[in-house]
């Protein structure tokens, strides 16, 4: 029913938020509650579940997370309160990036998810991320060097996360490096040390 809310953000709690929209305060369930900040004017993404229990908003800060959020919700066994408490954890793409690598054991990590539970998390989503896909394989917006992008692509494919190879990228910016291959054994290096 609901696509979004705009409005400002009048309270911040552990697992929600509060919207004032209009003087009426919306309850939201979100994955990341303190990325938003008292009084911060909010665009949040909603998607409205309805259960027996009564109706609950769970909300996003942009369309990709709450596409995300309902890809969890259609593997078997995994309900709201599960895939926020997923997204909660992680960040969306090195989530999106473990699904499509099929890490079963990266998944079991997460609080509710057993063994099983991650199998068909696997066997539902692989193949089916593309937009998240798309953005691993955009190491980073910003301008760099096309050695230094192949370099990053390099050792996201050898199997360290999005978020490590985000942490090292300033540094590696700053190496004195001509080729991908050097870029690749610093970024090892550092990788290591860490």
């Amino acid at each position: 029913m609901y696509e979004y809310l705009k409005g400002t953000v009048t309270k911040i709690a552990p697992n929600y938020i509060v919207v004032d929209v209009s003087g009426v305060g919306y309850k939201v369930y979100s994955p990341t509650p303190f990325a938003y900040k008292e009084g911060q004017k909010v665009c949040v993404y909603i998607e409205q579940i309805v259960r027996d229990k009564g109706v609950t908003l769970y909300g996003f800060q942009n369309e990709d997370d709450k596409g995300l959020f309902l890809k969890l919700l259609s593997v078997s066994g995994i309900g709201p309160k599960s895939a926020i408490a997923i997204m909660a954890a992680e960040d969306s793409d090195s989530l999106a990036e473990a699904i499509q690598q099929g890490k079963v054991t990266y998944l079991t990590r997460f609080p509710g998810v057993g063994k099983k539970t991650a199998s068909q998390i696997v066997l539902d989503l692989k193949g089916k991320l593309g937009d998240y896909v798309q953005k691993i394989d955009r190491v980073d917006s910003k301008r760099i060097s096309p050695a230094l992008n192949d370099a990053l692509l390099a050792l996201i494919a050898l199997g360290y996360t999005k978020k490590e190879v985000k942490r090292i990228t300033p540094e590696l910016e700053k190496a004195d490096a001509e080729s991908a291959d050097q870029y690749i054994k610093k970024g090892l290096a550092l990788l290591l040390k860490k």
